[in-house]
């Protein structure tokens, strides 16, 4: 699992997949990677999902704002479907934006050595010794951020 940042934007930028097949010997390249079961199962964990345009008109904000709200982590995003776009999950939001205590969390996991695909799974991954039914998400949206942080800090020892 690879961070969405700027070096995966810039493969997924370098231009459109090859009608042409591969080459056995060739190295597979980001656009070239089919969508694996991690990648189904994440979505089917998270649930809701944002797109760049769903998230812009959401907000009421132009596009740019959002890539630039994923360029300054206050959002992670990942490519999920069949067409591998960039989605958000929609629990990163509130009504004016993204929710601020998730930058921090973002921050702790990633130090960890989580990449996004991983960090969005903990997130999302029930776990029934929060002190709020479901997942760390859930917990920070009820105000349980310092709680969530220490779990976070745990896992990178």
């Amino acid at each position: 699992m690879r961070p969405v940042h700027r070096r995966a934007a810039a493969v997924a930028h370098s231009g459109a997949v090859s009608e042409n097949p591969v080459p056995q010997s060739a190295e597979p390249t980001t656009s070239d990677v089919e969508p694996t079961d991690s990648h189904q199962s994440l979505e089917s964990l998270v649930g809701q999902w944002l797109t760049v345009p769903d998230a812009a008109e959401q907000l009421g904000v132009p596009l740019t704002r959002v890539r630039q709200l994923i360029a300054d982590r206050e959002v992670l995003a990942v490519r999920i479907g069949e067409r591998r776009v960039p989605a958000i999950p929609a629990k990163f939001f509130e009504q004016s934006g993204p929710r601020p205590e998730l930058r921090g969390t973002f921050t702790v996991l990633a130090d960890g050595g989580m990449d996004d695909e991983e960090i969005i799974a903990w997130l999302f991954t029930p776990d029934p010794t929060l002190p709020v039914e479901g997942a760390p998400i859930d917990a920070i949206r009820a105000g349980h951020k310092t709680e969530i942080r220490r779990r976070a800090q745990e896992l990178a020892f």
